[in-house]
């Protein structure tokens, strides 16, 4: 046995635990979430079942927290995606000295706690929403509250992503644009945003996450509402059931599914852009007459 060996045995074992770390709970939850006790348990496995994926379809506190949920992850996107694209433009095209305090202040709310945020949401927008009896009954909601929260200190992300683009962008494209008689709002359709198309959907994805996920934020900003989060919270408290591990697998599943269709997309799209490259190529030797081989 030779020390390069024993080298690769350690690293492959350390791997092997490293991964069991990670996705060791996830499989347990799995297999519990079919097995037949009321209480998670995965050894032993009693009888196969899917009774508890039906208990969870019928949980009403739980489907209300989850079509909150996604209400509040959409409108958070909606609202924090368009905030962190006119950040990042400004942060682009401000004085450089100014820049500085500009991101202190744009980047400021990730750095406070979400228990702060949600409390001074409600204050704050008491105030601005109750000024009249109309927008206190139709604005001064839980779900309205949760996406004012949660968006102030999501756009932050939103605008350290489309920044991250942003830098790469070659002005002289504007310049060019504007020359050739384009208007600015043309070139902000038309070149600008194609160009940040795959940072803005980056953005909206974190987003929705991140607004999906959240609990110190909104445990305060929901007021009577729920989102699945909160009742999951609640739920832990009264005694977890295998219907919390039936959700652990739908989510998981989605994940996967939406990480597959993701990785064939991208593989299809570098396909056809290396076969685009080809065509273009031979395309190129035929303008110049180079021989072209059949078949290539």
């Amino acid at each position: 046995m030779t020390s390069k060996l024993v080298m690769k045995s350690m690293i492959g074992f350390y791997i092997f635990l490293f991964f069991l770390y990670l996705f060791g709970p996830l499989l347990v939850m799995s297999v519990t979430a079919f097995n037949t006790p009321s209480y998670p348990q995965a050894v032993p496995f009693e009888a196969f079942t899917l009774d508890w994926f039906g208990k969870l379809y019928n949980h009403k506190a739980m489907m209300e927290g989850l079509r909150n949920s996604f209400i509040i992850g959409f409108g958070v996107v909606a609202l924090s995606v368009p905030v962190g694209l006119a950040a990042s433009i400004i942060m682009n095209q401000i004085y450089h000295r100014a820049r500085s305090t500009f991101y202190l202040v744009t980047v400021s709310p990730v750095l406070t706690p979400g228990v702060i945020i949600g409390i001074s949401t409600v204050i704050f927008w008491k105030d601005v929403l109750g000024a009249t009896d109309f927008t206190k009954e139709y604005f001064y909601k839980g779900i309205i509250l949760s996406i004012f929260g949660q968006s102030s200190f999501v756009a932050a992300y939103c605008l350290l992503i489309i920044m991250a683009r942003l830098q790469r962008f070659d002005r002289a494209q504007e310049e060019a644009a504007l020359d050739l008689g384009a208007s600015y709002p043309q070139v902000f359709w038309h070149i600008l945003l194609p160009f940040l198309k795959p940072a803005l959907i980056s953005a909206a994805v974190v987003a929705f996450l991140s607004s999906f996920e959240n609990y110190n934020t909104t445990t305060f900003a929901i007021l009577a509402d729920k989102t699945l989060v909160t009742v999951l919270a609640g739920e832990v408290r009264q005694g977890t059931t295998p219907a919390l591990s039936a959700l652990a697998v739908i989510i998981i599943g989605i994940s996967l599914a939406g990480a597959i269709a993701y990785e064939l997309m991208k593989r299809r799209e570098e396909a056809q852009a290396e076969r685009a490259k080809e065509r273009a190529k031979i395309a190129e030797r035929a303008d110049v007459g180079v021989p072209v081989a059949v078949g290539a």
